[in-house]
């Protein structure tokens, strides 16, 4: 894949891997569409990226809100006149005991890390299938392997991301439009900042954004990484279910500040 003179939309972009992604892109030679709820950083990302890339506009917009996304897509084929790759990244988390289960918790995971896709990926198909031609990046987890204590919400809705994105992915081949799966490990982001618990083999964001972008030249169908943890997550989906259990039922590595 070559990025050059390439229009990317980036959700997600005010932090963790989707804000390294639009600081290392523009040395592509691409524009860049950025996409948050928080545009006051968005803003500032994109006057520090305007001398590097060829365009960059920045947007405010709740990827869970459909309306919102109808809203912004158009603005973005205003400003652009298209688009060319679409980095679906935006996801959020929420550890919590089932002490305090919640819908409403439930909701707000799966509106950003499922129907943040799907709103968007109803946006882009037309002008995609139409053109025969254009690419799907869905940032799902290596945490979709299992439902592990504290995370079930997390992990479903990673799961249910890696699973839509198969599925297009076949749908859309006849079409000349790629889907790309990415699934990190543990990343060093705002977002895991938050665990209580030990990450092995935890990694830089930079170090994150250069494997997801050659991953991405290389037109890689799934992008996972680090190595390690996608050959445990590997041994933990064929895990019998008891011996799942009983590992979950004893207390994680408490991480060191």
């Amino acid at each position: 894949m070559n990025f050059t003179n390439k229009v990317i939309l980036i959700t997600g972009a005010s932090s963790g891997i989707g804000y390294s992604l639009a600081k290392s892109l523009p040395k592509e030679n691409c524009s860049l569409a950025l996409i948050s709820r928080r545009k006051n950083i968005l803003d500032e990302l994109a006057a520090e990226l305007k001398n590097r890339a060829n365009k960059v506009i920045s947007y405010s917009c709740d990827v869970g809100d459909v309306s919102q996304v109808r809203e912004t897509f158009s603005r973005i084929k205003n400003d652009f006149g298209k688009v060319d790759i679409a980095i679906l990244n935006a996801g959020i988390s929420h550890r919590l005991d089932i002490k305090n289960y919640s819908t409403d918790v439930a909701e707000k995971i799966f509106n950003v890390n499922v129907f943040g896709i799907i709103n968007f990926v109803e946006q882009l198909l037309p002008d995609f299938m139409e053109r025969k031609e254009g690419t799907i990046v869905g940032v799902s987890s290596l945490a979709e392997v299992r439902g592990f204590p504290k995370s079930g919400f997390y992990n479903a809705s990673k799961s249910a991301a890696s699973l839509l994105l198969e599925s297009l992915r076949i749908e859309l081949r006849p079409y000349g439009v790629k889907v790309i799966t990415v699934k990190p490990g543990f990343v060093r982001t705002p977002m895991t900042d938050k665990n209580e618990f030990h990450m092995p083999f935890l990694m830089n964001l930079d170090d994150a954004a250069n494997i997801i972008i050659k991953g991405l030249k290389k037109e890689k169908r799934i992008i996972q990484f680090p190595w390690p943890i996608v050959k445990g997550s590997k041994i933990m989906r064929i895990l019998p279910n008891r011996l799942f259990d009983y590992l979950m039922s004893k207390p994680l590595p408490v991480r060191k500040k």
